[in-house]
């Protein structure tokens, strides 16, 4: 007996991040592998010669490199709301799915950082009996993350009632 959303496959219906994250962690990456890549070239171009200044390069070719990881990490992110459950999958190379029981949620926390304000994002933090259960959904929209904060305490409420 099948409960909870269905998209049009037959499973539940996953709900994507906004791009907003993605411009947050890849504005992070450019600041994190730029600014070394000047002072490396400018440092060694300074002290050993200009044909050194090329070394400053390999710092571009990590954030090549991370964009297309953070790129595709984004993408992996996704959560869908069940009738009795959370689930929320991630991972690239590792898929990682967690099923969180609504009735064994104890705390959902929205919470949003300096960075994650600047970009208008806001996460949502899950917390459970257990301790290895606890579950993030980070970059959401603060309108959406505070609709999820809701609907979860109420259904949490509403299923822990029952115990």
């Amino acid at each position: 007996m099948e409960t909870g959303t269905m998209g049009e496959t037959g499973g539940p219906a996953w709900v994507a991040l906004p791009g907003g994250l993605l411009t947050l962690r890849r504005t992070l990456l450019v600041i994190w592998t730029v600014l070394p890549a000047v002072v490396t070239g400018v440092v060694l171009g300074l002290t050993l010669g200009p044909a050194w200044a090329a070394v400053g390069a390999f710092w571009l070719v990590v954030l090549a490199w991370g964009w297309a990881l953070l790129g595709r990490n984004w993408r992996s992110w996704r959560y869908a709301e069940r009738a009795d459950d959370l689930l929320i999958s991630r991972g690239v190379l590792w898929r990682e799915e967690t099923v969180v029981p609504y009735g064994r949620m104890q705390l959902v926390e929205v919470t949003s950082g300096p960075l994650e304000r600047r970009f208008g994002l806001a996460s949502v933090q899950l917390h459970t009996a257990a301790a290895a259960s606890d579950a993030k959904i980070p970059g959401l929209l603060p309108a959406e993350a505070e609709r999820l904060r809701d609907r979860l305490s109420a259904l949490g409420e509403a299923r822990s009632a029952g115990l």
